[in-house]
């Protein structure tokens, strides 16, 4: 019997209540029953026998795992519910059929592609530290920035004490007051991209994601949602899984 035994984490990841971190999150905020007793870190149950409830509601495996990439628009925040009321991703996705949840973040001021899906192994694989998939954005900067700034992008920065995998910066545009350059990055780090051009004085008027692995935004209208065809996902999971150490 014991081998027919998971761990609670990776049973609520596959039933897409969320992923294996914020599993454990829940388990140890107490919203988790296995059995009607509360669950502890550690717990592992049998799919099928075992009575798991979160927050009051049964979870059911469901069989099929759905993913999908959504333009979020500026002004929306990246969680499913907001107790100050703020706007919230999840409204855009309502009439997906089946509750999905965001793969990392993008900040209440930047845009572009947020993939969510109700796939914990999926979403884990996208998000884990080690995995480096990388994320290519496009950021129009005010007034200018140097070569020295290039570099300094390109190389890394130290920001909340550690510094930063190398990234890929291009130039796209230059006007007037501001210019528009494309940065892959190969980390998720909670605002990096704000954080690495605020520590060299750049200001970030715009910030758009525009491509996750090989996953493009293409012409996705802002507040739109649609399924990845299952190469896309094949292709996601694949970049994950590659060496990027440099």
């Amino acid at each position: 019997m014991a081998d027919l035994q998971v761990r609670l984490q990776k049973y609520l990841s596959d039933c897409g209540v969320a992923s294996r971190r914020k599993a454990e999150e829940l388990i140890a905020a107490g919203r988790v029953k296995v059995n009607g007793k509360p669950a502890v870190i550690g717990d592992k149950i049998i799919p099928g026998k075992d009575t798991v409830v979160v927050s009051g509601k049964k979870v059911i495996k469901t069989k099929k795992k759905t993913y999908i990439m959504l333009h979020k628009p500026r002004g929306y925040i990246t969680t499913l519910s907001d107790e100050l009321g703020r706007k919230c991703v999840a409204q855009l996705v309502e009439d997906v059929g089946t509750r999905v949840y965001p793969v990392g973040r993008l900040d209440r001021d930047s845009e572009g592609l947020l993939l969510m899906t109700d796939d914990g192994e999926f979403a884990n694989a996208m998000t884990h530290p080690s995995k480096h998939v990388p994320k290519t954005y496009r950021v129009t900067i005010r007034p200018s920035i140097t070569e020295e700034q290039i570099t300094a992008l390109s190389t890394g920065i130290e920001i909340d004490g550690k510094v930063t995998m190398p990234s890929e910066v291009h130039i796209l545009e230059k006007a007037e007051g501001r210019v528009v350059i494309e940065l892959v990055i190969y980390e998720g780090r909670n605002r990096q991209i704000r954080k690495m051009c605020e520590s060299l004085g750049l200001e970030v008027a715009r910030l758009k994601r525009t491509q996750i692995g090989s996953v493009k935004l293409g012409m996705l209208k802002p507040g739109d949602w649609r399924n990845l065809t299952d190469d896309e996902v094949r292709k996601l999971m694949a970049s994950s899984s590659l060496d990027r150490k440099k």
